[in-house]
């Protein structure tokens, strides 16, 4: 009987295959019991700190004068403190120590203890020479996490705000705070949300009128009519993160960009992404373009043929749309009249903080989760989210509503940011892989039917918003949008952070904005020297922007009919849970 090499090789392959799908299924099961992270990747960074620590005593001899010194500190402090005299004390940086009882005795001694301790480990987690810089960060991350953690403001005895309002309420607000805790923990363990009933889409966010007026399995198109006589013969395409509800951009009247725009002359399209479950697991990253950015933009065509748009991207949506329009740049598309990035990245060397969860230890744990799901559940990111910002995010909310018995009153940008969504398995991968551990976007090797695209070729201007506090997309990584492309580039740098650096509206106090263009022919300039010579404004970078895009607008026209739609805005996939 003859040898059949192929075959033997096919059943290598889907044995091969069979071996790999097991190992994923263990680690997606693995991964169910850790939250999506995996337990070797933090202790290969423990081992290396653990074991270059042990081969350097002059970083050994150096942590223990610091403890020594900080003793002494805290010894002084501790002595001069019974006589009122508290001039060196460590400033109170934490605004969890802001309350008035802290400067009290004992809890100022707690204070200035915690204080000291956190900046000994920061010292002793940070430059030892050897290690690995992201084993640093995760050592010192991890470590950031369990001082969090045991801060004495998260403790009854230990906080004198949680003391006294106890004292004072007779232990009812300890009561409360359980019951909130049972309820809350019944409500997780059913599947449900700690929703907020004070807002609600469709009656008091996302009221902004408009029309869905095309949908596909993916997304639905949402058109807004100008309120005004006349109109920019330019539509807008406003392109959501596909990890985000839309109506970020339409909350209520009075902080809805949406509404800003066509009360200004604007007819705007808006994508609402559809929550995905299971039976869209396959979905990948070329879908979420093709079936997404393009079926958006052929819809507009085919209602308002001829005419260019300014299309906006927000987040990962400014991602997608970036390689929309490099690849439409390729293709000598040229329907787009301008693009506008909001928080978002087309280079992913330096993506901030939540690189500590992105790597290939990391991800093989985390594609065997989605793929035993089909999908990423929002939960799963919304709690990297709130490690980053642990103190303000997650344990100063904790303790005021369990053990203050507060009752939250979210705003509308915290309702919205509790309304998660969830991410496809294919395209989830595809995006972690692609862009976050590779980079390949702007390195050139992004591929789009069987072709590498560059963001070079994109010649259309671009408006690109960075926030100054943004964990998600900092804005340094947003800046290099001046380096990837020919285009003339004109960068906004906001005060806030990711969704509130956004959602900056006009009269909201407080705001303040940097802005500079730059030719397409102009010379670089560096983000340190942006700081320096950026005009800095007072008030909200809104109308800057508005003024961008009627700079590059035609002459108005009268608005455009509305098509018929296929329901009222804001449409159907919107309340997909």
């Amino acid at each position: 009987m003859p040898f059949d090499a192929r075959a033997d090789v096919e059943s290598d392959e889907d044995a091969g295959s069979c071996f790999a799908d097991v190992d994923r299924s263990v680690h997606g099961m693995l991964a169910e019991l850790t939250s999506g992270q995996s337990p070797v990747l933090a202790a290969k960074a423990w081992f290396d700190w653990a074991s270059h620590l042990a081969i350097s005593p002059g970083k050994q001899v150096d942590l223990a004068l610091r403890a020594s010194e900080a003793g002494l500190r805290f010894w002084d402090y501790a002595r001069r403190s019974t006589t009122g005299d508290r001039s060196d004390a460590s400033p109170p940086a934490k605004r969890r120590f802001a309350h008035e009882g802290w400067s009290d005795w004992p809890y100022n001694l707690l204070q200035q203890a915690y204080l000291e301790s956190e900046e000994w480990w920061r010292n002793a987690t940070t430059g030892i020479r050897g290690m690995s810089a992201h084993h640093e960060r995760l050592v010192s991350f991890g470590a950031q996490q369990v001082l969090h953690a045991l801060s004495p403001a998260n403790f009854l005895h230990t906080n004198p705000e949680l003391w006294r309002a106890t004292a004072a309420r007779g232990g009812a607000n300890l009561v409360e705070g359980l019951n909130r805790w049972a309820a809350d923990a019944q409500d997780l363990l059913a599947g449900k949300s700690v929703a907020s009933s004070e807002y609600e889409v469709g009656r008091n966010l996302a009221v902004t009128p408009g029309r869905v007026v095309f949908r596909n399995d993916l997304i639905e198109l949402i058109q807004y009519s100008p309120a005004t006589p006349t109109a920019h013969p330019e539509p807008v395409l406003i392109v959501p993160a596909w990890i985000m509800k839309y109506y970020i951009l339409d909350l209520q009247p009075k902080n809805s960009l949406i509404k800003f725009l066509v009360d200004r002359g604007h007819t705007v399209f808006a994508i609402s992404w559809r929550n995905p479950t299971d039976e869209h697991r396959d979905l990948d990253m070329d879908d979420y373009r093709r079936d997404g950015v393009m079926a958006a933009l052929d819809a507009i065509g085919r209602q308002l043929p001829g005419r260019k748009v300014h299309a906006c991207g927000y987040c990962l949506g400014g991602t997608m749309l970036s390689i929309a329009a490099a690849t439409m740049a390729r293709e000598a598309d040229d329907r787009l009249a301008s693009m506008t990035l909001f928080a978002a990245q087309t280079d992913f060397a330096e993506p901030g903080e939540l690189k500590l969860f992105i790597n290939d230890t990391s991800l093989a744990w985390l594609d065997g989760l989605m793929a035993m799901r089909g999908y990423l559940d929002g939960t799963r990111m919304g709690g990297a989210f709130q490690l980053l910002r642990a103190d303000d995010l997650l344990w100063s909310p904790f303790v005021r509503r369990y053990v203050l018995g507060e009752t939250d009153h979210p705003n509308d940008l915290m309702t919205w940011n509790a309304d998660q969504t969830r991410m496809p398995y294919r395209m989830h991968t595809d995006y972690l892989h692609s862009l976050f551990l590779r980079n390949e976007l702007s390195q050139g090797h992004f591929i789009v039917d069987g072709r590498p695209i560059a963001l070079c070729d994109i010649r259309v201007p671009i408006f690109a918003l960075g926030t100054t506090h943004d964990h998600v997309a900092p804005w340094r990584s947003v800046f290099k949008i001046h380096l990837l492309t020919r285009s003339d580039v004109t960068f906004a740098l906001a005060s806030g952070g990711h969704n509130a650096g956004v959602v900056s509206e006009p009269g909201h106090r407080g705001r303040t904005y940097q802005m500079l263009a730059k030719a397409a022919d102009g010379p670089y300039v560096d983000p340190d020297r942006w700081l320096e010579i950026a005009p800095h404004h007072e008030g909200s970078w809104w109308p800057e922007w508005v003024r961008w895009l009627a700079d590059r607008s035609g002459p108005p026209v009268s608005p455009p009919p509305m098509a018929d739609g296929l329901c009222e805005a804001p449409g159907t996939y919107i309340y997909e849970r």
